[in-house]
């Protein structure tokens, strides 16, 4: 028997994680590979969890939808918050799922912090309470941040460590979980390192999507100007009656903020537009640098030039 052979049967089955940046084709790549090996999608994406968020997103289609079972694709409404946790335990539910039918599973998407996921840990175990979460978010906002930093350090007098003091969220973060554990973000640290990844015990392929620069930046001007075209710009209108704003992670996401501030007055039809593209821009700028840096070693395919059945080797399907 092949030493391949003894690791796979050792774990629970096969995981096809399908990445790349914002409109690089994930999304025609994922379907025609699931197509063509009785694959069924989880999303990957922290945005498409949202009832309503379409057009911004790249939500898949209805007709693309229809082409095969989607997991993980609108499961909760706009003002509701999804965050690692949930994600990984819903993940976890569809996998066992899809793996139980005898179908393959792909992941696909381009969310760093949720890919990381399939290959190691991305939380601790430690359960802040709503009362204390919004204790401290109600100081943050009424004291100023010198005074949560000096909490944290009464609370770690061994240090810091590397903590980005200068950021509300982190220091928040840190306070929660040093208040709520009764532990330092040094042992917290410590705890966290000898955690096992949620996927552990499953074989987990990665493939990532790449275009040339000049051709994903043509790619993004289309991209942006069909979702203008669709309706962009009623569809955040729609939202913020439903309640968009009541949570900053929508709320903040590249094409949705731009409309919001369009919406207020603060930027022209034009300048909407340049908005988006721009930071849309920036983003793939930071996900190349995070999947270079934060991903385990994988395969590279050029998205223009592949085909769906170059995407995972041999020995992968």
């Amino acid at each position: 028997m092949l030493a391949l052979d003894v690791v796979l049967m050792s774990k629970s089955g096969r995981i096809f994680v399908l990445t790349g940046c914002t409109a690089v084709g994930k999304t025609e790549s994922a379907l025609r590979w699931a197509e063509e090996n009785g694959a069924e999608i989880v999303s990957c994406d922290s945005l498409l969890f949202y009832r309503g968020m379409d057009i911004g997103t790249a939500k898949p289609t209805r007709e693309e939808l229809a082409r095969g079972p989607h997991h993980l694709i609108d499961v909760c409404e706009v003002t509701e918050r999804m965050d690692v946790t949930e994600y990984v335990s819903r993940a976890q539910s569809a996998v066992k799922d899809i793996a139980s039918r005898g179908r393959r599973v792909l992941v696909t998407g381009g969310s760093g912090f949720y890919l990381k996921a399939f290959f190691g840990p991305v939380a601790d175990d430690v359960a802040v309470s709503p009362e204390l979460r919004e204790e401290i978010d109600a100081r943050l906002k009424n004291e100023r941040l010198a005074v949560l930093v000096a909490d944290l350090e009464r609370l770690n007098p061994g240090g810091l460590g590397t903590l980005d003091t200068a950021n509300p969220r982190r220091v928040v973060r840190a306070l929660e979980r040093c208040r709520a554990s009764g532990k330092t973000l040094a042992e917290l640290a410590a705890d966290f390192a000898r955690q096992r990844g949620p996927f552990v015990d499953w074989d987990v392929q990665l493939v990532r999507l790449e275009r040339e620069p000049k051709e994903l930046e043509r790619r993004i001007e289309l991209r942006v100007d069909a979702m203008l075209v669709a309706g962009l710009v009623a569809e955040v209108e729609r939202l913020i009656e439903a309640g968009l704003k009541a949570n900053p992670s929508a709320a903040k996401a590249i094409g949705y903020r731009e409309t919001i501030d369009f919406l207020e007055g603060k930027l022209s039809r034009d300048e909407l537009r340049a908005a988006i593209i721009q930071n849309t821009r920036a983003l793939v700028k930071k996900q190349r640098t995070w999947f270079r840096t934060q991903l385990p070693e994988h395969k590279v395919i050029d998205a223009a030039s592949g085909s769906s059945c170059d995407l995972f080797s041999e020995r992968t399907v």
